[in-house]
């Protein structure tokens, strides 16, 4: 087979792209605080709008204990986020049966060691806000994606304060550490009527948004922007850079991590929402997250229901994505294949290396350059063929875990040559491979 020749990969021509992008843009990434570097928690899979400080801060006291560095709260927060629609957008005050004290349940949460960031769709208004005849003139069109609502004009220096008054109002009043904004794109209904650059009015109220947070915090904000709106021009506005939903798709997921991450000029790529059936094997639904093992997981399950295989599965890999985060963080990321999805996901650091499989592929392996070899087995079968780099000998030493961290087998392979060599490693399973020449 054809070994891969990462000189002249499409990973390899994006990254010098993503390069060149960040040494001529016209301002600076973003930082990343720490918070936004480790695992996160939303509520919106697991909770929906169902949300409560009673609800949310369980799950937060669980997601804690499994090293979550973040919690998102999502949609449902907010006056009138009790039906689907966005009918009642445009008010944005907490709900408060649902949050009686929303600045004291967040430090609550702080107390636990995690940051908060809170939803907000800053250019939805709808009919059935109480402050719909404010906005109204300002919103003439609805929104293509949010049923119910209008859209903000952004280009309108009156929306654009009123949008930045808000964001700082929900940060400085509820001491969040920053905010999720969502439905941003809607904007673009406008960008055809003539009247002036969308895009220049966006690149504005990015920047009012950032400058108001950055002093109410302290500190770098944390911002989460989605696809479809991100891209090298907004790395100097958004820190968290989420796919977009594609719920309980473990495929559409890895594709949209890898595509973000491939232009990246800062900030940290975070997985859609994670989310599985719960009646899954642990090796089925453990797929979600390997699938997504190369970025920032955001978990959305319901933490306090799972199943206890599911939970020490769910443990044994957060442990094994902060103990490879290094290599896929900082390493030479290379994903492989863009037209077959990205089969084989590896990344190395000087003698070591991770590979996620995702599909029945054989693994490649350069073993004159690597003495320390991760391999995450993210498929269905109970082996993976290695196919190693000619030389040696090599004395291998191969230990097998399960999906929930069961050492499977240890054994040693002595003086190897190179071709293809067959390992059992059980489905969603690790193997990890110390090399030293024989």
């Amino acid at each position: 087979m054809s070994r891969p020749t990462h000189r002249s990969s499409p990973a390899t021509a994006l990254r010098r792209l993503a390069a060149r992008l960040a040494a001529t843009a016209a301002q600076p990434p973003l930082g990343l605080p720490p918070a936004g570097r480790g695992p996160a928690y939303s509520t919106w899979y697991a909770l929906g709008q169902d949300v409560t400080a009673d609800a949310v801060a369980h799950e937060a006291r669980l997601a804690a204990r499994l090293g979550c560095a973040l919690l998102i709260l999502d949609d449902g927060w907010q006056r009138g986020g009790r039906l689907r629609g966005y009918a009642w957008a445009g008010d944005w005050q907490t709900d408060p049966e649902k949050f009686p004290d929303l600045a004291a349940h967040v430090a609550e949460v702080h107390g636990l060691g995690m940051a908060y960031i809170a939803w907000v769709a800053p250019l939805l208004a709808g009919p059935d806000s109480p402050r719909w005849r404010e906005p109204a003139p300002l919103a003439p069109l609805p929104s293509p994606t949010a049923p119910g609502a209008h859209v903000l004009d952004p280009r309108d220096t009156r929306v654009r304060a009123h949008v930045v008054t808000t964001c700082a109002r929900l940060v400085g009043d509820h001491g969040l550490d920053g905010l999720k904004l969502d439905f941003l794109d809607d904007a673009m209904v406008y960008a055809e009527d003539g009247r002036g650059d969308v895009s220049a009015a966006m690149d504005l109220l990015l920047g009012e948004i950032r400058d108001a947070l950055t002093p109410l915090y302290r500190a770098t904000p944390l911002i989460e922007l989605r696809q479809p709106y991100l891209g090298p021009g907004t790395a100097a506005y958004g820190n968290l850079l989420r796919a977009t939903d594609c719920p309980a798709d473990a495929v559409a997921n890895r594709v949209r991590t890898v595509d973000a991450g491939l232009l990246r000029c800062g900030g940290a790529v975070h997985s859609d929402m994670l989310m599985w059936d719960p009646d899954h094997t642990p090796q089925a639904a453990l797929r979600q997250f390997l699938a997504v093992l190369h970025a920032t997981p955001q978990l959305s399950c319901g933490l306090g229901e799972l199943r206890p295989s599911h939970y020490k599965a769910l443990k044994f890999w957060l442990a094994q994505w902060a103990r490879l985060r290094p290599l896929f963080g900082e390493g030479e990321f290379e994903p492989g294949r863009p037209d077959e999805l990205y089969p084989v996901v590896r990344a190395a650091r000087a003698e070591r290396e991770a590979v996620v499989v995702h599909d029945e592929r054989t693994v490649a392996l350069d073993l004159t350059r690597r003495r320390t070899v991760d391999i995450v087995n993210a498929t269905a079968t109970d082996a993976l063929v290695l196919d190693l780099t000619d030389g040696g000998p090599y004395d291998i030493w191969c230990r097998a875990y399960d999906v929930t961290g069961e050492l499977v087998h240890e054994h040693s392979l002595d003086a190897v040559t190179g071709g293809p060599l067959k390992v059992a490693v059980p489905p969603s399973g690790l193997l990890s491979l110390r090399v030293r020449l024989g």
